[in-house]
Order: structure tokens, then sequence, then C-alpha cells
């Protein structure tokens, strides 16, 4: 149970108390719905991101199979030879984009123009390594995705973290110490009117018996 705070029972302090507790109670709302809101958006990226990776796993299993047959039936020297020259250069762009007062990358890969899209002599390795190359090439911008979403999802869970940190901290320690403070407040100032009242009245009475 959260205490009350240390202050002096003043009207002032009342006053200025009523005022943190309504911009309190406002935050707490604020975050809340920003809470529900950025959970919402890691729901939607965090199922983005499991379906991608599914397809990303699949196909790179189906590729590393295809490779090891193909090196399985060709000489190694065939294999480096046919692979060591790449057919087309790529460039990572970075870029950034906000959602939710968090800023997440924005990446985006671009491949040069190639004519070749394999760069060996069809004649020199087997069906296999094709195969191979042409799912490893459709994989990279698949994997560029994969990593711009996961990073994403890590982004939004700690931003959700420190979010709800703050919302149980008003909800269990700020508003319920103002709310109890005021309570405090009140009564004491409650309590010191009718103790004036009452030392009025005897006043008066005091005043009116000297009087006859």
């Amino acid at each position: 149970m959260a205490g009350r705070l240390q202050v002096n029972p003043t009207r002032m302090e009342l006053k200025r108390l009523k005022v943190r507790l309504k911009t309190a109670v406002r935050g707490h709302k604020l975050l809340k719905d920003k809470s529900d809101e950025m959970i919402r958006r890691f729901m939607e990226f965090a199922k983005q991101n499991k379906t991608l990776r599914e397809q990303v796993e699949q196909e790179l299993s189906t590729a590393l199979r295809t490779f090891i047959v193909a090196k399985a039936v060709s000489d190694d020297a065939v294999i480096q030879e046919a692979v060591a020259m790449p057919s087309k250069t790529v460039k990572l762009t970075m870029d950034s984009q906000n959602i939710m007062s968090v800023v997440v990358p924005v990446m985006e890969l671009i491949e040069s123009e190639s004519k070749d899209k394999y760069p060996y002599s069809f004649g020199s390795v087997t069906a296999e390594l094709d195969s191979s190359i042409a799912v490893l090439s459709g994989l990279m911008q698949k994997m560029v995705k994969l990593a711009e979403i996961e990073k994403t999802c890590n982004m939004l869970a700690i931003e959700i973290e420190k979010n709800r940190r703050r919302v149980n901290a008003l909800e269990y320690v700020m508003i319920p110490q103002l709310e109890e403070t005021i309570k405090f407040i009140t009564m004491k100032l409650d309590e010191n009117e009718r103790s004036n009242i009452v030392r009025l009245v005897k006043v008066k009475a005091m005043i009116a018996q000297e009087r006859v």
C-alpha cells in the first residue's frame, strides 16, 4: 500500500496536489492507451516475423540441401571456381521510421543490374548448384526484411516494458500517494475548521456571559 507524501497540510498544498493528481490520472490514461497501441503494432510485426522467418528457413534449407548434392558430385575446386566471382553487386541503404515514438530501422537492398544470373559456364557444374544459387539469390531481400522486422520487434518490446513500468508506477504508487495525501490534508483542514468553530462558539459564549 502506498503511503502519503510528507507535506504541510495547507490549502495551497491541497490545491497543488489536486492539480498533480489530475495530471497523473491523465498521463496514466495516455500511457495506457499508448501501451495498448504499441502491443497491437508489436503483434502485427511479430506475426510478419514468424511468417517470413518460416519462409526463409525453409528456402535456406532447400538451398543448402541442393548445394550439398552439388558438392557431392563435383570437385571442390570446380565449385570454388564457379562461385568465386559474383554476378552482381548489392548495396544496403539504411533509414528510419517512427512507430509510437520508437525510431526503428528501415533497410533496403539495392541490387545492380546483371545480364548473367549465374557467373559460370553451365557445362562445368551440375543443375543442383544452379538451383542452390537461384534460391540463395532470391533470399537476400527476404533476409534483409527479416532483420529489419526482428529489430523492430526487439525495440518495440523494450519500449513496451519501459512503458509498462511507467504505467504501474503511476497506477500503484504516485496516484495512490496523491489520493492518500489529499485525503489526509482535507481531513486536517476540516478538523482545523471544526476546532476554529468550537473556539468561536466558546468565545461568543464567554462574551455573552460577561455582558450579563
